[in-house]
């Protein structure tokens, strides 16, 4: 059988037809990845997430989106943190939490990196911009930034992607203090740490940049792998 792979949503006004209102959706891109690889994609609408409905998950993606609520690490919202979703922040901690204690599989994406940084104890940078010598990690809306980074030998990161890899950020935040049982494990050029995991779980990986987007399957193949 194909593992269920839970992937988080966004919960976000849209339209289509003659409708405009609140939806749970998700760019076609991350299910597409997930099936791709193996697994049966499985999405966990924001608010209707509970610890039950993880345990009968296989593995699990933590996908990106808005910013996360800059409360959960005791800090204001900068200038430019505008866009916050706390109901979606509350929804995904609750199935990471449940993920966490049945060390089950888990791949966070850009949000879903910084999600889990924040969930052990980590903080933020608010806005890439603000910090000298950053280069560009979010070239404007829609756009994503090719950029390569540099994968530390002997972890998960490197074993699946090599010693570097092309990818494509979109992303104005970027991880401050890095949370205890995190490891830095990838950087771009200009220093911004690109992927982040812990040693003390057998797949818990989590990048900055947006796999999905680039064609190359190998992290969610990864993630695949392990849930079966």
């Amino acid at each position: 059988m194909r593992p269920l792979i839970g992937i988080t949503t966004y919960r976000e006004p849209a339209r289509w037809g003659t409708w405009h209102v609140p939806a749970v959706l998700l760019p076609a891109a991350y299910a597409d990845a997930v099936a791709r690889a193996g697994g049966e994609p499985v999405l966990l609408p924001t608010g209707a997430v509970s610890a039950d409905v993880v345990a009968r998950l296989d593995g699990l993606v933590l996908a990106g989106g808005a910013d996360v609520d800059p409360a959960r690490y005791d800090r204001p919202a900068g200038p430019h943190t505008t866009v916050l979703r706390p109901e979606r922040d509350e929804s995904e901690l609750i199935a990471l939490q449940a993920a966490l204690d049945r060390d089950m599989p888990l791949l966070g994406i850009c949000r879903g990196m910084q999600l889990l940084n924040v969930a052990l104890g980590g903080d933020l940078v608010q806005h890439l911009p603000d910090v000298e010598n950053t280069g560009v990690h979010d070239p404007g809306a829609g756009l994503y930034q090719r950029r390569e980074v540099r994968n530390q030998d002997g972890t998960r990161v490197h074993d699946v992607l090599g010693p570097t890899a092309m990818v494509a950020c979109h992303h104005h935040q970027a991880l401050g203090r890095i949370a205890t049982g995190l490891t830095a494990t990838a950087w771009a050029e200009d220093g911004v740490v690109e992927a982040v995991e812990a040693v003390d779980h057998r797949f818990c990986l989590a990048v900055q940049w947006h796999p999905e987007e680039t064609g190359d399957g190998r992290l969610f193949e990864a993630l695949v792998a392990a849930s079966g």
